[in-house]
Protein backbone atom coordinates (compact mmCIF):
# COMPACT_ATOMS: atom_id res chain seq x y z
CA UNK A 1 0.00 0.00 0.00
CA UNK A 2 1.40 3.50 -0.73
CA UNK A 3 0.81 6.12 0.99
CA UNK A 4 0.83 10.10 -0.68
CA UNK A 5 1.31 12.65 2.00
CA UNK A 6 -1.07 15.82 1.34
CA UNK A 7 -0.20 19.06 2.11
CA UNK A 8 -1.53 19.19 5.43
CA UNK A 9 1.00 16.48 6.71
CA UNK A 10 -1.55 13.99 6.72
CA UNK A 11 -1.07 10.47 4.77
CA UNK A 12 -3.59 9.31 2.21
CA UNK A 13 -3.96 5.91 0.35
CA UNK A 14 -5.42 5.16 -2.95
CA UNK A 15 -7.78 2.94 -1.66
CA UNK A 16 -9.67 6.14 -0.06
CA UNK A 17 -10.60 7.11 -3.25
CA UNK A 18 -11.37 3.87 -5.02
CA UNK A 19 -15.45 4.23 -5.96
CA UNK A 20 -17.07 1.71 -3.94
CA UNK A 21 -19.05 -1.27 -6.43
CA UNK A 22 -22.39 -2.70 -5.48
CA UNK A 23 -21.01 -6.42 -5.38
CA UNK A 24 -22.93 -7.64 -2.70
CA UNK A 25 -25.81 -6.74 -0.19
CA UNK A 26 -23.60 -5.33 2.37
CA UNK A 27 -21.88 -2.74 0.15
CA UNK A 28 -25.51 -2.19 -2.00
CA UNK A 29 -26.68 -1.05 1.60
CA UNK A 30 -23.28 1.04 2.72
CA UNK A 31 -23.47 2.63 -1.27
CA UNK A 32 -26.91 3.55 -0.47
CA UNK A 33 -26.66 4.95 2.91
CA UNK A 34 -23.55 6.93 2.57
CA UNK A 35 -24.72 8.35 -0.86
CA UNK A 36 -28.33 9.55 0.45
CA UNK A 37 -26.19 10.96 3.68
CA UNK A 38 -22.97 12.65 1.90
CA UNK A 39 -24.73 13.10 -1.39
CA UNK A 40 -21.32 13.38 -3.73
CA UNK A 41 -21.08 15.55 -6.35
CA UNK A 42 -20.43 13.24 -8.97
CA UNK A 43 -23.03 10.77 -7.60
CA UNK A 44 -20.43 8.19 -6.68
CA UNK A 45 -19.47 6.87 -3.34
CA UNK A 46 -16.01 6.20 -2.36
CA UNK A 47 -13.98 4.58 0.79
CA UNK A 48 -13.18 8.05 2.05
CA UNK A 49 -17.17 8.66 1.80
CA UNK A 50 -17.74 5.44 3.98
CA UNK A 51 -15.16 5.91 6.44
CA UNK A 52 -16.40 9.69 6.80
CA UNK A 53 -19.55 8.78 7.15
CA UNK A 54 -18.97 5.56 9.69
CA UNK A 55 -16.95 7.43 11.86
CA UNK A 56 -19.75 9.94 12.29
CA UNK A 57 -22.19 7.11 12.50
CA UNK A 58 -20.96 4.12 14.32
CA UNK A 59 -17.54 5.65 15.75
CA UNK A 60 -17.31 2.48 18.03
CA UNK A 61 -16.67 0.23 15.23
CA UNK A 62 -14.07 1.85 13.38
CA UNK A 63 -12.25 2.15 16.60
CA UNK A 64 -12.40 -1.36 17.35
CA UNK A 65 -10.62 -1.95 13.83
CA UNK A 66 -8.22 0.74 14.57
CA UNK A 67 -7.00 -0.68 18.04
CA UNK A 68 -6.79 -4.11 16.26
CA UNK A 69 -4.30 -2.58 13.52
CA UNK A 70 -2.50 -0.39 15.98
CA UNK A 71 -2.17 -3.64 18.53
CA UNK A 72 -1.16 -5.75 15.50
CA UNK A 73 1.14 -2.81 14.60
CA UNK A 74 2.79 -2.60 17.17
CA UNK A 75 3.54 -6.49 17.80
CA UNK A 76 5.03 -6.54 14.58
CA UNK A 77 7.78 -3.99 15.23
CA UNK A 78 8.57 -5.72 18.41
CA UNK A 79 9.25 -8.39 16.47
CA UNK A 80 10.94 -6.68 14.28
CA UNK A 81 13.12 -4.89 16.49
CA UNK A 82 14.31 -8.21 17.98
CA UNK A 83 14.91 -9.75 14.89
CA UNK A 84 17.08 -6.69 13.89
CA UNK A 85 19.05 -7.05 16.99
CA UNK A 86 19.65 -10.36 16.48
CA UNK A 87 20.97 -10.43 13.08
CA UNK A 88 22.94 -7.24 14.75
CA UNK A 89 24.56 -9.17 17.59
CA UNK A 90 25.41 -12.01 15.02
CA UNK A 91 27.53 -9.57 13.10
CA UNK A 92 28.86 -7.85 15.54
CA UNK A 93 30.02 -11.53 17.06
CA UNK A 94 31.04 -12.53 13.21
CA UNK A 95 33.42 -8.63 13.09
CA UNK A 96 34.83 -9.57 16.70
CA UNK A 97 35.56 -12.74 15.49
CA UNK A 98 37.22 -11.78 12.45
CA UNK A 99 39.06 -8.91 14.15
CA UNK A 100 40.73 -11.07 16.95
CA UNK A 101 41.97 -14.01 13.81
CA UNK A 102 43.52 -11.02 12.02
CA UNK A 103 45.46 -10.31 15.06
Amino acid sequence: MQVKFTEDGYGETKQLNEVVESSNELKSFLINYVGEKSNPDNGEVTVDHIVNVMSEDFPEFLMAVAEENWIRGYEQAMTDVEEGEKIFDEFTKDQKESDSESN
